[in-house]
């Protein structure tokens, strides 16, 4: 079974300062929910979050300020991830989809609900982050 969740946004930058934010494997600091971000080689990396959950990416698709995607794993769920960005006269429009199946049966009723949840945290985090540059 398969859930999916977007967020639609638009952050009050440039869409090259936005693009540069969420792509970046260097400069996650500003995510309140990664405590780091180990990158394996130009497609892969591993997330862990703040309470040690690892999960890993695989990048799909880098369309420079245009579209970002990857797959993701770790050991509550599977899924995929896609960004859109799109320049508007008000900043960056950011559109962030995340498909995902769960690995254990218990999750099914919370996972849309942590799923929307994440998506609001993390463009809380990117619009207080690109309101900074």
């Amino acid at each position: 079974m398969k859930f999916t969740s977007t967020i639609k946004s638009v952050i009050p930058a440039d869409i090259r300062v936005v693009w540069q934010v969420v792509t970046s494997l260097e400069n996650y600091a500003w995510r309140s929910d990664i405590s780091r971000i180990e990158k394996e080689d130009e497609e892969s990396f591993t997330e862990y979050t703040t309470s040690g959950i690892a999960t890993r990416f695989i990048v799909t698709s880098f369309e420079s300020c245009n579209r970002y995607e990857f797959d993701l794993e770790n050991e509550n769920l599977k899924g995929h991830w896609t960004g859109v960005f799109r320049k508007t006269v008000y900043g960056t429009e950011i559109i962030f989809t995340e498909t995902v199946s769960v690995k254990k049966w218990w999750m099914i009723p919370w996972v849309k609900l942590f799923l929307k949840k994440q998506q609001a945290c993390y463009v809380a985090d990117l619009k207080r982050r690109c309101q900074c540059s």
